[in-house]
């Protein structure tokens, strides 16, 4: 892979990036793990927060694209040899035109765009499926990959005719570092049973949460696990705005002595040793869920979106849509789980590699599209 670009490249990243969630730094993570091995780039992130970015990862320029003209993004485009959209789920109702402004423009100046490992949905409105559809179908080099079969239908369904791929989430390929210590220090005993919980907002990626519903069934579910199984829960916030919810949830809980809610800054890489610490889970949070999935720690998913059931799909795992179970139902899944979860474990596991696999086919297309860029005169004979 490295032979394939012999000059150092111009590589733009464009995603929900900035510090605001660690599903999102994870996904940032994975592909700079990835393309940090493979080429000599020089990289510039568009970010929501520039300087969170430059702060977490290494990574040469970042700016945010929310500030900038249409002449001055150009300006930032023109400079790459490929723009990478993506990972993630950024294709949904009223967010998808703002991340696909610097594909089109990347098209219009013949820059090649990798659109890596995406989810798409919700896309109901018009609007948004026109924008998703032209701008992916427009001219100009490019290579479309997504991270589950759902948002694979999706996009074939608005009318994206190019060729799409199905590869996985690069955070699947990115290394715990260890975090016992901070641990310890929010309080939370490692001699008992511990069952991470997640839980997120409202909000244009998840439409039909209703908060009260959902505070009170995590509650009676995380009471549950306390009283049956003598287990301490662990509130794993993935963004600022989980802390407050899953304050909600345990002050819905009777037994929220048994909870801790981590609080200090964690790295994704710290967040998935964590994550290996558990001997169950429960969660809403996508990353969350991969985290788990990385340790083949047995977990009960309440799938808010497409992106949540495409990876159950793909671990072969049991894909209720959320809002058709109450307690009881809930409860009983949790229990199910739990006394089948040495073969839950074995089930994930047996996935684990395939999906690594895939994640790491989004790299070798990219690299692939780079190549080709590369080897144009007037791109590989570029001075740096």
């Amino acid at each position: 892979m490295t032979n394939l670009v012999q000059t150092r490249s111009r590589i733009g990243i464009s995603g929900s990036y900035g510090g605001m969630n660690i599903g999102d730094e994870a996904i940032l993570q994975g592909i700079l793990a990835e393309l940090q091995t493979s080429v000599a780039a020089e990289i510039t992130v568009f970010s929501k927060n520039p300087a969170d970015t430059l702060a977490r990862h290494r990574v040469e320029r970042a700016v945010n694209p929310r500030t900038l003209t249409r002449r001055e993004a150009a300006s930032e485009v023109e400079k790459l040899d490929l723009l990478v959209l993506g990972g993630g789920g950024i294709l949904y109702d009223g967010e998808a035109g703002h991340y696909l402004r610097e594909v089109a423009i990347a098209h219009e100046l013949n820059v090649p765009v990798a659109v890596y490992a995406i989810s798409a949905g919700p896309l109901a409105t018009p609007g948004s499926r026109e924008a998703v559809r032209e701008t992916l179908n427009g001219s100009g080099a490019t290579v479309i990959t997504v991270r589950d079969r759902l948002g694979y239908r999706l996009l074939e369904d608005v009318g994206v005719t190019r060729e799409i791929h199905l590869t996985a989430d690069p955070a699947f390929l990115i290394e715990p570092e260890p975090a016992v210590g901070a641990l310890l220090a929010e309080g939370v005993h490692l001699d008992r049973r511990l069952v991470g919980f997640s839980v997120r907002e409202p909000g244009p990626a998840a439409p039909d949460i209703d908060p009260e519903e959902y505070y009170g069934l995590l509650a009676n579910a995380a009471d549950f696990i306390v009283a049956r199984y003598d287990a301490d829960i662990v509130f794993v916030p993935m963004e600022k705005t989980d802390i407050q919810h899953s304050h909600q949830v345990m002050g819905h809980m009777q037994h929220a002595e048994h909870a801790e809610l981590l609080r200090r800054r964690y790295s994704p890489g710290q967040l998935l040793y964590l994550m290996g610490l558990f001997d169950f889970a429960v969660g809403m949070r996508l990353h969350f869920l991969i985290f788990a999935a990385h340790h083949g720690t047995p977990f009960t998913a309440l799938p808010y979106a497409s992106k949540v059931i495409g990876l159950l799909e793909d671990l072969g795992l049991e894909t209720p849509p959320l809002g058709s179970f109450g307690v009881g139902d809930l409860v009983a899944r949790i229990d199910h789980t739990f006394d089948t979860r040495d073969q839950v474990r074995a089930q994930i596991l047996s996935r684990l590699p395939d999906m690594k696999s895939r994640a790491k086919q989004t790299q070798r297309l990219l690299m692939t599209l780079l190549g080709d860029a590369m080897a144009e005169p007037t791109k590989g004979s570029r001075p740096c």
